[in-house]
């Protein structure tokens, strides 16, 4: 059976050795982030801080940390789950295969949440300010919850059953909130609460909302499952768990999670909404202050020997980039029965996840004649850019499979160069302009705005792909350093962007004006001018314009993270010997990215070199934190 309670996976963790209790005090702000920063990079353990400043409540860091200790954290229930997701696929399997799937209906009655009338999480209550004030970057707006599971009901259809239970952040103090009275409550595009809010604002009513904290670890990755809109994550919670949920019912009021370590229960009012963030998201760069729903605290409980989890999240890999593994794990087989014709999707996570995602698809249309121009590849691109999150991506890659049997999304550097070898500029670069994108994306034009690029290609390779420069060529005033990042791709640095002082200011309203107006784009058409039919790099399929191109080719994870969080398709795709026919826009050269920051743009968050140099003490010889290994 799967653990219930959180304080059973601690225990379970240490007396294993895969979790560390520390004693000594260490600060919620910013200390314990930048120190569970270090263990993921550095594959440590979970730990467990016993006496954090400020609260009376254990922190506990880096729990999903490493895939070795997810899979002992599910050891009991991982290949339960699987076999439930090939039923899905393939029903008729039961009966070719019964002795596999013979315990699979009583392992889905676990799907089923159970009704109770009370529970361990409302043992006591506490106020907002006696919870662990975590904050993660220097930056942000104060404190967050970072593991949250915020769960609501359909104001429309009461119940577990339509619930819905996400991670969305929750910021605990700062700005304009009242303290120990209100909670910022952060929701971005295509997130299943904004269904219910909007089924409450339809009816003029608040939304009940409850926001869980610990508990079973299999809660926290229900909240970031990507199931279809109408099923509740609680049933796969129950799944993974190992048994059913335990919801507290009570009339009135929403169900909550029996076994949680704590519950925040409040309301969010018609209309209610304040300034949240910055936050240091997980594209690496911080999240500015936007208006977002307030949530108006009424209640928070908490059980005996509460523990409180957190994660952090920023430039990836993060521990997040762990939860985005166990979801393609699980759910990475149901692709080709939601998107017929393709084999594989890819949410990068070094870009940032929802900036570029890569698809292998498949061409079916006219197999009797023989084609390199995509055609099955464009509606599977359209069906991918309608389906849920993966509607989020803003370029969207997808190549025929059937050029390459066994080429797989999840293989990065394969897919570019295969697409790379073979992508027409002129005809395979399809635009999608004035649209929504992710939230937490500044590339755009507006909040949630942008635009999108889908390139579809297939046949046989029309180019080889170089992977050194050749001598010669100049370029022009303002560009400079031409560096390799993989074969077929090249990084040149360019004018530096300068910061505009008015934007200092947070004004939201100018920020934007200046994505507008765009003038930086004057230096890469000049650069586009410069290169000749002769010129070195005229061989290489794709140039990047950055600000520091030894950075950007120093690794694939550095290239993919500037290129595609630093871009906006519409305004930043450039081309040499560029043309628009039809409404359509190709080139005849390379393809040019300018990859530069812009004013608009959110900075990049960085940490306190004041606390690395604290952190850095405790983890010397003989410091209290030596045994970490940092």
């Amino acid at each position: 059976m799967g653990f219930r309670s959180l304080r059973t996976c601690v225990d379970a963790l240490r007396a294993e050795g895969g979790l560390i209790v520390v004693d000594h005090p260490v600060d919620p702000h910013l200390e314990i982030a930048e120190i569970q920063r270090r263990l993921f990079r550095a594959g440590g353990p979970a730990v467990l801080f016993s006496r954090p400043r400020d609260t009376a409540f254990p922190v506990l860091v880096n729990l999903y940390g490493s895939k070795a200790r997810i899979e002992r954290i599910f050891a009991d229930t991982l290949d339960r789950v699987k076999r439930l997701v090939e039923l899905k696929i393939d029903p008729a399997a039961a009966l070719q295969r019964p002795w596999r799937y013979w315990r699979s209906p009583f392992h889905a009655l676990t799907m089923l949440p159970r009704r109770v009338r009370s529970g361990p999480v409302l043992a006591r209550s506490v106020p907002l300010s006696g919870l662990p004030q975590v904050t993660g970057w220097p930056g942000d707006g104060g404190p967050f919850i970072t593991l949250p599971a915020v769960y609501t009901e359909h104001p429309d259809h009461p119940g577990t059953k339509r619930s819905n239970l996400g991670m969305y952040r929750v910021q605990l103090a700062g700005n304009a909130y009242e303290p120990d009275r209100e909670v910022g409550l952060h929701y971005q595009l295509h997130r299943g609460i904004g269904v219910h809010h909007a089924a409450a604002l339809a009816r003029g009513e608040s939304l009940k909302v409850a926001v869980f904290v610990g508990g079973s670890p299999a809660m926290a990755v229900s909240a970031v499952m990507p199931l279809p809109e109408g099923l509740s994550e609680l049933t796969f919670a129950g799944a993974l768990a190992g048994h059913r949920i335990p919801m507290i019912t009570r009339p009135g009021r929403p169900a909550v999670y029996a076994d949680a370590d704590f519950v925040i229960e409040g309301t969010v009012t018609p209309g209610a909404t304040k300034p949240e963030g910055p936050f240091g998201d997980h594209l690496g760069y911080y999240a500015r202050r936007h208006e977002f729903p307030v949530l108006r605290v009424d209640h928070v409980w908490h059980r005996e020997g509460a523990i409180w989890p957190i994660t952090v999240v920023g430039r990836p890999p993060q521990e997040d980039t762990l939860f985005g593994w166990l979801v393609h794990e699980l759910t990475g087989p149901v692709i080709p029965t939601v998107l017929p014709g393709v084999h594989s999707v890819h949410a990068v996570d070094a870009s940032g996840v929802h900036p570029l995602l890569l698809a292998v698809g498949s061409e079916r249309y006219l197999p009797w004649r023989q084609s390199s121009r995509p055609a099955e590849l464009l509606t599977q691109a359209s069906a991918i850019l309608g389906q849920g999150q993966l509607s989020l991506a803003k370029y969207l890659f997808i190549v025929d499979g059937g050029d390459a049997p066994g080429l797989d999304a999840h293989d990065v550097r394969s897919v570019l160069g295969h697409l790379l070898a073979r992508a027409d500029w002129r005809r395979d670069c399809h635009f999608h302009t004035e649209t929504s994108i992710d939230t937490l994306d500044y590339s755009g034009h507006a909040f949630n705005a942008g635009s999108k690029l889908v390139v579809a290609a297939r046949g046989p390779a029309i180019r080889e792909l170089p992977g050194a420069l050749a001598g010669g060529g100049s370029l022009p005033a303002g560009f400079r350093n031409p560096r390799v990042c993989l074969p077929g791709i090249v990084a040149v640095e360019g004018p530096r962007i300068e910061p505009r002082p008015q934007l200092e200011t947070g004004d939201e309203a100018a920020i934007w004006e200046s994505a507008r107006g765009a003038l930086w784009s004057a230096d890469v058409e000049r650069f586009c001018g410069s290169i000749g039919v002769d010129h070195p790099l005229r061989g290489f399929p794709l140039l990047v314009v950055v600000d520091d191109a030894d950075f950007a080719a120093a690794s694939l994870e550095n290239f993919l993270w500037v290129t595609f969080t630093r871009s906006n398709p519409a305004a930043d795709v450039h081309g040499i010997e560029a043309a628009l026919e039809h409404k359509h826009w190709g080139c005849r050269g390379p393809l040019v990215i300018d990859a530069r920051l812009k004013p608009h743009h959110a900075p990049p968050v960085e940490e306190d070199p004041i606390v690395t140099a604290g952190i850095d003490a405790l983890c010397a010889r003989g410091g209290p934190l030596a045994g970490l290994g940092l």
